[in-house]
């Protein structure tokens, strides 16, 4: 379900109200908690934060020119997703985030390499996604993903 809206409003107005509710709260979320120096865009068709170019001019390496991707949230067809970097790339972030999960919300979680699969949109963790889009700093990440891809 790729959007073509150009604006984080934008995407959240064509969203049912019950999808509206949930993505606008995970919104503020990220926006809250992620550190200084990310960047809210649309990308991919869905709210986008990135390591802007002017932090980091070679941009991210799949798509020439563009800013690094770091964390993404769409209304998928059957869920809400999360898309976090940071975890797919960071064992021990990986590690740390599904031993939280696990202590903290009733029920399995569902994750797939970057993707947070939220079903149960009444039982979304957000104090837990906030403390994940915390950890990680634009320095940090930018140095794991020239670590990754040789640059």
């Amino acid at each position: 379900m790729q959007s073509e809206a150009l604006t984080p409003k934008a995407y959240i107005e064509e969203l049912p109200p019950e999808r509206q509710k949930v993505i606008r709260k995970l919104r503020a979320v990220v926006r809250k908690s992620l550190p200084k120096g990310f960047k809210e865009v649309m990308d991919y068709g869905m709210l986008a934060y990135v390591v802007p170019l002017s932090t980091y001019p070679p941009g991210y390496h799949c798509k020439p020119n563009t800013p690094l991707p770091f964390i993404s949230v769409a209304s998928q067809k059957n869920f809400v997703a999360l898309y976090h970097m940071g975890i797919y790339s960071s064992p021990k972030l990986l590690s740390w985030f599904t031993s939280e999960y696990a202590n903290r919300v009733d029920g399995k979680l569902d994750m797939g390499k970057s993707c947070i699969r939220l079903k149960k949109l009444d039982n979304i963790p957000y104090e837990l996604i906030g403390e994940l889009c915390g950890r990680m700093t634009v320095k940090e990440w930018v140095g794991i993903y020239q670590g990754a891809v040789g640059r």
